[in-house]
């Protein structure tokens, strides 16, 4: 069968995300840029999941096709209704829904065999997507959200399944210090309250009968080059080194920064209130504290951050989403906390226009969770970060900014819990005290590197090129 992209010169890119929105996110990001480029892309996705991604601008609709395909029932532990991605459902039930996508393969295969498209991009969960891409004459690239500094800490495919990982990572311990093949000084590593559920989590077999380490072992094995949401110019040394270590081309794609908004945009009565406010803040005088839909945050931690805040005595806007345990907004909160600090700070319960709340000029400072997307978002506008991660990915990604000296991590007690004392403390260090000012020097500095637009279209250039000359042509 002919190619539909050989019908034309443009080249045709089919990505396929994992259904978690720290994915879907940079694969949309990533498929926009490619968009923009003259690049024909086929994003592929459950149907509730594409309703739930950002509208693309019209100028791109003849570029960007969003692909529906339904989320295949698992007979054996059905999802609750409407569960496609993993805010939907319990950290317990994600294994059933990475079985259920990975039911996806035939339906996955149907299109990318009718559609014959150039390239294949895939997410590491969806490893069978390699498979898809071969026996479809396809070639196959893999596409990581995540720092190259993690990529490179998990290490080779030999060092991610079978007897190599048994004798690299067997034990919580091996967790907690760079690993051997790092061959510069790095603070990259778990702490010991992290690398026993890392251990578990990346490494154990679930319900979905693949650890998260097969899967990525059997995309990178699979893949002809491994793209990367990340520049030279922060991470050079851990990509120059990934690349070593698996053998092939690793590209950096740039940090595919989101649009700064051009002006606010807000209807809803509430936030019009927040920004009100923040009009009034002198410049760089907030702290935004927000840990996004995906961190479960127990009663203890949301009031220990709380109290944290307040004992800051800095001025901050909160966007909390209300956890399970919360019987309605106001219990989410310690007793009277509202009422005490309702004229010097804000807190928001529910969803928070995070782009316009970080691009105000008010905002000086951040406090998050780290992740890798939330990095890029927030690194662009030069805040001080002040870093609580709290699960996966995150603990490396704190520790490569506080090694670059970009971030202050919270202190955590050895079961990993932290004190509003510790909140406070990292706080003020970081907006306001003379022992933070190199920081925020080195911060500005690397602002300058974020928000660059024309560096980061570059790469993306660079990535387009190479897109249709094929890896084999990447060093011609």
């Amino acid at each position: 069968m002919e190619s539909e992209s050989s019908t034309t010169t443009t080249t045709h890119v089919v990505l396929l995300p994992f259904v978690a929105f720290g994915h879907l996110m940079p694969f949309h990001q990533l498929a926009i840029a490619l968009a923009k480029s003259g690049v024909r892309v086929s994003y592929v996705s459950t149907p509730r999941n594409i309703e739930r991604l950002p509208k693309p601008s019209h100028n791109l609709s003849h570029l960007l096709n969003f692909v529906s395909l339904p989320l295949p029932i698992l007979d054996s532990h059905p999802l609750p209704d409407s569960a496609e991605a993993t805010v939907d459902v319990p950290l317990e039930e994600i294994p059933y829904l990475t079985k259920a996508f990975d039911l996806l393969k035939q339906p996955f295969e149907r299109f990318v065999s009718e559609k014959k498209p150039n390239w294949v991009i895939i997410d590491f969960i969806p490893h069978w997507g390699a498979d898809v891409a071969r026996n479809c004459g396809v070639p196959v690239m893999s596409f990581s959200a995540f720092s190259a500094a993690t990529k490179v800490f998990f290490g080779p495919p030999e060092f991610l399944a079978g007897e190599g990982q048994k004798r690299a990572r067997s034990t919580p311990e091996s967790l907690t210090s760079p690993p051997p093949w790092v061959t510069f000084p790095s603070e990259v590593a778990f702490r010991r309250f992290d690398a026993a559920g890392v251990l578990f989590g990346f490494y154990g077999m679930n319900a979905s009968e693949k650890s998260a380490s097969e899967r990525v072992a059997r995309s990178i094995e699979a893949s002809q080059a491994v793209a990367i949401r990340s520049c030279r110019e922060i991470e050079g040394e851990y990509l120059s080194l990934f690349a070593e270590l698996i053998g092939k081309p690793v590209i950096p794609v740039g940090l595919l920064p989101p649009e700064k908004p051009e002006r606010r945009e807000i209807t809803d009565k509430s936030w019009g209130e927040i920004f009100d406010w923040l009009d009034q803040q002198p410049p760089k005088s907030v702290v935004f504290a927000g840990f996004g839909s995906e961190c479960k945050l127990s009663k203890e931690q949301i009031y220990e951050i709380a109290y944290g805040l307040e004992a800051s005595n800095l001025p901050f806007l909160w966007a909390l989403r209300k956890p399970s345990w919360a019987i309605d907004d106001s219990d989410a909160l310690p007793p009277g906390f509202s009422q005490r600090t309702s004229n010097k700070h804000k807190v928001c319960i529910g969803w928070a226009p995070q782009m316009e709340i970080l691009s105000h000029p008010s905002i000086g400072g951040s406090l998050f969770h780290s992740g890798w997307g939330s990095v890029i978002e927030t690194l662009q506008f030069g805040h001080v970060l002040v870093v609580l991660p709290l699960f996966g990915d995150q603990a490396l990604n704190a520790r490569l900014l506080v090694e670059k000296g970009l971030a202050i991590e919270v202190e955590r007690g050895e079961d990993g819990s932290f004190s509003r004392d510790d909140i406070a403390e990292s706080l003020r260090q970081a907006m306001v005290s003379e022992k933070g000012e190199g920081m925020r020097a080195r911060l500005r500095e690397a602002a300058a590197v974020a928000s660059d637009r024309k560096l980061h279209d570059h790469y993306v250039d660079e990535f387009v090129e190479l897109l249709k000359k094929g890896v084999g042509k990447l060093n011609q």
